[in-house]
């Protein structure tokens, strides 16, 4: 991947925000704007990142693969992270993953056919007093996702109404 210059003055930005010592501390906002351009975070993406922030392209793969908001391979228009850790699994999160997979004909980590929904649990998203929890897109935040509301949310998002 080429960093063209819009996206060096983005990569700048978040490197300013550290001090001049420190611009690796700006791996996960360079890549979070890399995944906002491309939509995932490819090997070739990390490596130029890497070389912007003078670091090894090993230290990157280390982020981009220890957290999962950074996709490692292209996803749907929707990414449905459902949470399955031990609280939410007691409050039926694993149940909401089934259900989701269910619906939309696919296996979790895969993508449905038409390329709108990646369907993929999630550790912990600090919500387990409101599970079945899940985050779409890894912005929106979803509680007490239980199988009408998984139906209604896969039904607007379907109709392009959120």
């Amino acid at each position: 991947m080429t960093l063209n210059d819009s996206l060096k003055a983005r990569f700048a930005h978040e490197v300013a925000k550290y001090p001049a010592d420190q611009r690796q501390s700006a791996v996960m906002g360079c890549l979070a704007i890399v995944q906002h351009e491309q939509g995932w975070v490819s090997a070739e993406s990390e490596e130029a990142v890497a070389a912007y922030l003078g670091m090894a392209p090993i230290a990157v793969r280390e982020v981009t693969t220890f957290y999962n908001m950074y996709n490692q391979q292209p996803v749907g228009r929707y990414k449905l992270n459902v949470c399955t850790n031990l609280p939410c699994q007691l409050r039926d999160g694993k149940n909401a993953l089934d259900h989701v997979c269910r619906r939309l004909g696919v296996g979790e980590g895969e993508t449905t056919a038409d390329g709108m929904f990646t369907v993929q649990k999630s550790e912990c998203l600090g919500a387990c007093a409101d599970a079945p929890v899940m985050l779409v897109n890894d912005r929106q935040m979803l509680s007490f996702m239980g199988p009408e509301r998984l139906d209604d949310l896969i039904d607007t998002l379907r109709k392009g109404q959120a």
